[in-house]
């Protein structure tokens, strides 16, 4: 955490495809959709963001070793507020998180009802990279309901 972000898991050879973004409990549906893509031979990289601040005072080396410029194709799962991440994916990224506030129920319901589970990350990292016959149909909540859907460049 020094760094403020760090490479969890990443390609074979260092080479991803993909960047999936995510801190504290939304690591483990990361993981869990790196793992997915794998097993489709697709390429993908962890990085644990855990202090934004931390990571933007280290050297544009450090950041570029972390989120390579020339690799647009990022993900940001933030069961929180979908805020500032937009900064991390790009125009041509994703982040996936929620958008309002007050909805209860237990957390695995809630986590379904929201996207947060690894087959619809996988969905959308999939539509990020434009792969072929993916499509975020079923993987995200349907308008108009806001929750969860990713942001894409611009707000709505």
């Amino acid at each position: 955490m020094a760094r403020g972000a760090y490479v969890l898991a990443d390609a074979p050879g260092g080479k991803p495809e993909i960047v999936l973004i995510a801190t504290g409990s939304e690591l483990c549906l990361a993981v869990q959709a790196h793992e997915q893509l794998s097993t489709e031979g697709i390429r993908s990289r962890v990085v644990s963001m855990p202090s934004w601040d931390i990571f933007e005072r280290q050297s544009e080396q450090y950041r570029s070793s972390m989120l390579p410029p020339e690799l647009t194709a990022r993900v940001a799962i933030e069961q929180g507020s979908t805020l500032g991440w937009e900064r991390y994916v790009g125009a041509s990224g994703q982040v996936i998180g929620m958008q309002t506030f007050g909805a209860s129920a237990p957390l695995k319901e809630l986590q379904k009802r929201f996207g947060f589970e690894p087959d619809r990350l996988t969905a959308a990292a999939k539509k990020v990279l434009g792969a072929e016959g993916s499509t975020l149909e079923g993987a995200l909540p349907e308008r108009p309901h806001t929750d969860a859907e990713p942001w894409r460049g611009e707000r709505t």
